[in-house]
């Protein structure tokens, strides 16, 4: 069915549609990985997001129901520049459309995906509307001044709270969108697990006994979580406590400094990030739109890892606290594998500590 993506600053692409029919706006961002439209379409992080790949061909091995990293796909939207209607992959169980059609989600097929990327990086994120309609100008901004995406968080994450594992080393983890696969490295690493809604109060995720707390990746701004900021501040000051992306800008909020959106953030598989501390460079996968403002760092924060493409801060840590997070995602799969030995260094700081 034909259709169009219309963007904030009033340039449209056309295209046909796909998956769920119905009008559909978020905020359009970019992904640059190969492979891996599965686990970014169930991401919670891209929650209130509509997706483009800018790899060209996308669905050629199908979609299965091992590979998720969360219950159901979460984006708002898809957007790619040819559909495969034939997968061809022994796990494949369904077709890009007949997933996206049970799910829900709205997408997009025959778009310049190159085009809508550049436009992206030189004029920045911004919100866009797919759709079949012919719309007035003045409907589709009201679309646009409609969308937040402020309570995605509360959308998100964990309704109860859930026990996983056996192991010695009992770590807590604040969801927040987390992924499967960040759960299973935990478990991998033999640690018992007890998995907290985001707003749970510090007092009673204290009551746990826990040798220390994980804050989980996931969606929008961190500075719209000012209750969750004060839970971090008193974890603290009584625990190791560790983040990966969205968990560890909560962390330099919570101990004082700022946070900042990106122009049009990191989205795929092959960010090279160097460990200042080793000088080893490692491949990494990355999906975040916002970042820690180096120059709000305090005397007590010190900077660990960095991006090497454009110098922004990929990892910090406490100078006398057991506190660290690193901005990239060391639990990727599809992705690197090469920087997941981060999460090693999370269980010494818990080990240290205790």
């Amino acid at each position: 069915m034909k259709g169009k993506l219309i963007l904030e600053n009033g340039i449209m692409f056309e295209g046909n549609c796909f998956g769920k029919i119905s009008d559909t706006v978020g905020e359009v961002v970019f992904n640059t990985g190969m492979t891996g439209y599965q686990e970014i379409l169930t991401d919670p992080s891209y929650y209130g997001q509509i997706v483009s790949m800018t790899y060209p061909l996308i669905g050629n091995y199908g979609i299965n129901t091992d590979d998720s990293q969360s219950d159901s796909p979460k984006v708002r939207g898809f957007i790619i520049r040819e559909r495969c209607l034939e997968p061809n992959n022994f796990r494949c169980e369904f077709n890009l459309d007949m997933y996206l059609k049970k799910n829900n989600i709205m997408a997009i097929e025959g778009i310049d995906t190159r085009h809508l990327t550049k436009v992206i990086r030189n004029a920045g994120t911004m919100k866009g509307l797919i759709t079949t309609n012919n719309i007035e100008r003045e409907d589709i901004n009201k679309y646009f001044a409609d969308f937040s995406n402020k309570s995605a968080v509360k959308e998100v994450t964990i309704k109860k709270i859930k026990t996983l594992g056996e192991g010695e080393q009992h770590v807590g983890i604040l969801d927040f969108g987390i992924k499967n696969n960040i759960v299973n490295s935990f478990l991998y690493k033999g640690c018992k697990i007890t998995i907290f809604p985001a707003f749970t109060a510090a007092d009673k995720i204290l009551n746990y006994k826990l040798d220390g707390i994980f804050l989980s990746n996931g969606p929008g701004d961190p500075s719209d979580l000012p209750e969750i900021i004060d839970n971090v501040k008193i974890l603290i000051d009584k625990m190791p406590v560790t983040g990966i992306c969205l968990g560890v800008q909560l962390i330099a909020l919570a101990l004082g400094c700022e946070t900042t959106k990106m122009k049009f953030g990191h989205r795929g598989c092959n960010h090279p990030v160097k460990d200042l501390k080793t000088a080893k460079v490692t491949i990494t996968s990355q999906n975040h739109g916002y970042m820690i403002k180096e120059s709000s760092l305090t005397e007590d924060i010190e900077i660990t890892h960095v991006n090497i493409n454009d110098g922004t801060i990929e990892g910090i840590k406490h100078k006398y606290l057991p506190v660290m997070g690193v901005q990239y995602h060391p639990e990727a799969c599809p992705g690197p594998h090469d920087s997941n030995i981060i999460f090693d260094d999370f269980m010494n700081m818990y080990k240290g500590a205790k």
